[in-house]
C-alpha cells in the first residue's frame, strides 16, 4: 500500500489495535483489487529509480566511491550526512517496492501463477539486498506486513543475506518458462528464463559478499546452482536493467541534469583512466567546454568555494551517455557475473581459468558501451596494470569491477567495502578524521517510531554512524 509507512507512523499514537490501524490506513483512491502486472510495473521503477536517483547515488555512494563528484553545494563530498541525509532509501524501498511486491506474492499465491511469485521474490531480494548493503542489521523478516508487525524487528545482517539466498533459490524453483505468462515486467518484458538467470547471478553476488565471513554457506551455493543445471546473464543482451524512455519517464540521472550543474566526473576515476589509456574514458566523461582542457574531473571532497573555483567549463561532466534520457539503469551486468565467476574460481568454489573469465570480463564491460574494435581491446589488455594477477585476485578484480561499475553507485560501495580495492583516499576536506564512509546512517524516523527495535540493532551492530564496519565487510 503506497506509503503506508509513513502514514502508520504517524497514526500509532492514535490507534488502539493493529487491525483498526490498517482499516484506517486504506487508500480511498486505491483499488481493492490490486492486479500483478501494474503492481510489478511500479516495483519495478521505483526501485530502479530509487537505486540511480539521486540521494542514493548521485549525492551520496557516487561521491564515496569517487565516480562523481560535488562543484557546487559540496557537503555531501565532504561526508556531512546525518540521519535525514537516507532516507529515500529506507521508505521507498520498505514504504512502496517491497510492499508491492508482497502484494504481488500474494496475488499469485491466490492466482496460483508461479512466475509472478519467482519474479516478485527476486526483485524483492534485490530490494533487501540493496538496503542490508547501505545500513547493515535492518527489518527483513518482518517488513511490509503492516496488518502483523506495526514496528518490525531488525535481522542480523548475516541472517539477512542468508534469507535472501534461500529466497533466490525458492524464486529460482518457481520460474517456469514453459509457465503461466506473466505482464508489465520492464525488465524482461515477462521473458522468464531470463529472469531465472537473472535469480542465479544475484545469488552469485551475495555468495561472494558473505565468502569472507562464512565460506562454506557460498560454497553451497555454487554447489546448488550447478545441480539445478542453472545458468548466469550470459551476453550483454541479457543484462538486468531498466531501459529508461523521454520524459517524463527519463533516466533520473537525465532529469536532474536538466536543471541542476552540482555535478561533475571526480579526478580519482578520471585520472585512473587516463593512465590506463582505457577506451571507456570518452564514455564516462565528458571534454570540458573549454575545449583545450580536455578531460578534467573534480578532486572528491573540496570546500564549496575550492571547487566553484574550478569553473564549470573547465570540468568534465558525466558522459553523455550516462545522461541521455533513455540511458539504462544496469542492475547486473555481464561483466560483473564474470567478475564474480573469476573469484570464485580463484576461491575454489568452481572450476574454471580464473585468468580468461577475468579477461571475459573486461571484455564484457568494453563492448557493454560499444568498444570491441579488436586492436583497442588487445592495446588494453596487454598492459601490466590491467592484466590478471593470480596473486592478489582482490585487487585486479577490485579495480577492473569499480571501473565497470561506473554509474551503479551503490553496488560500487558494496564491492569496494568488499574487496578493499582500488585504494582510495579520503575527501580532500572531509570531516571524517581522515576515513571513508562504510556505511548509511538509519533515517532519524526509525529512532522516534522504532526506537526499542533500533535500539537493540544499535548495540548488536555498532553506533549508528557513517564509518562503523559491517558484518559483511570483514578486512
Amino acid at each position: 500500500m503506497r506509503k503506508i509507512y509513513i502514514i502508520v507512523a504517524l497514526a500509532i499514537g492514535f490507534a488502539s489495535c493493529k487491525k483498526e490501524l490498517a482499516k484506517v490506513n486504506k487508500n480511498p483512491n486505491g483499488t481493492e483489487n490490486p492486479q500483478p502486472d501494474y503492481l510489478l510495473t511500479a516495483a519495478e521503477k521505483l526501485t530502479a529509480d530509487t537505486y540511480w536517483g539521486v540521494d542514493n547515488n548521485m549525492n551520496a555512494s557516487l561521491l564515496f566511491i569517487q565516480h562523481w563528484a560535488k562543484i557546487q553545494y559540496t557537503d555531501p563530498d565532504r561526508y556531512i550526512l546525518n540521519n535525514g541525509s537516507f532516507v529515500t532509501l529506507w521508505n521507498t524501498l520498505y514504504g512502496q517496492s517491497i510492499t508491492d511486491l508482497n502484494q504481488v506474492l500474494s496475488i499469485a499465491a491466490n492466482q496460483q501463477n508461479n512466475n509472478y511469485k519467482g519474479v516478485a521474490l527476486t526483485l524483492r531480494a534485490w530490494a533487501f539486498q540493496l538496503l542490508t548493503d547501505a545500513y547493515g542489521d535492518i527489518p527483513y523478516r518482518q517488513a511490509g506486513n503492516i496488518d502483523s508487525f506495526v514496528t518490525p524487528a531488525y535481522d542480523t545482517q548475516e541472517d539477512v543475506y542468508k534469507g535472501l539466498l534461500a529466497d533466490l533459490k525458492t524464486a529460482q524453483a518457481a520460474l517456469d518458462p514453459s509457465g503461466p505468462a506473466i505482464q508489465g515486467d520492464p525488465i524482461y518484458s515477462g521473458k522468464i528464463e531470463r529472469w531465472k538467470k537473472f535469480a542465479n547471478s544475484l545469488r552469485l553476488r551475495i555468495a561472494l559478499r558473505i565468502a569472507d565471513r562464512d565460506p562454506d554457506v557460498a560454497q553451497q551455493v555454487f554447489t546448488d546452482i550447478q545441480a539445478e543445471g542453472g545458468t548466469y546473464i550470459a551476453s550483454n543482451d541479457e543484462i538486468a536493467q531498466l531501459v529508461y524512455l523521454s520524459s517524463p519517464n527519463q533516466n533520473p540521472v537525465s532529469n536532474i541534469f536538466d536543471t541542476r550543474q552540482d555535478y561533475r566526473i571526480s579526478k580519482t576515476i578520471v585520472d585512473r583512466l587516463a593512465a590506463l589509456n582505457d577506451p571507456r574514458l570518452p564514455v564516462y566523461a565528458t571534454v570540458t567546454d573549454d575545449a583545450p582542457h580536455g578531460y578534467v574531473g573534480v578532486p572528491n571532497g573540496l570546500l564549496t568555494a575550492d571547487a566553484n573555483s574550478l569553473g564549470l567549463s573547465k570540468t568534465s561532466k558525466p558522459g553523455a551517455y550516462f545522461r541521455a534520457p533513455s540511458a539504462p539503469a544496469v542492475i547486473v551486468s555481464y561483466a560483473e557475473v564474470l567478475f564474480d565467476l573469476s573469484e570464485a574460481v580463484s576461491r575454489g568454489f568452481i572450476t574454471g581459468d580464473a585468468a580468461d573469465l577475468y579477461k571475459q570480463a573486461v571484455l564484457a564491460s568494453l563492448a557493454q558501451y560499444g568498444i570491441t574494435d579488436a586492436t583497442v581491446t588487445a592495446n588494453y589488455l596487454a598492459q601490466g596494470s590491467v592484466q590478471y594477477d593470480a596473486g592478489n585476485y582482490k585487487k585486479s578484480v577490485g579495480e577492473q569491477k569499480w571501473i565497470a561499475l561506473f554509474g551503479q553507485g551503490l553496488e560500487a560501495f558494496a564491492e569496494w567495502r568488499r574487496l578493499d580495492y582500488p585504494q582510495l583516499a579520503p575527501a580532500v576536506a572531509g570531516t571524517l578524521g581522515g576515513k571513508m564512509p562504510l556505511r548509511f546512517i538509519y533515517p532519524g524516523s526509525e529512532q522516534s517510531l522504532n526506537g526499542a527495535n533500533y535500539t537493540k540493532a544499535v548495540e548488536h551492530q555498532g553506533a549508528d554512524l557513517l564509518t562503523t564496519k559491517l558484518w559483511f565487510d570483514k578486512n
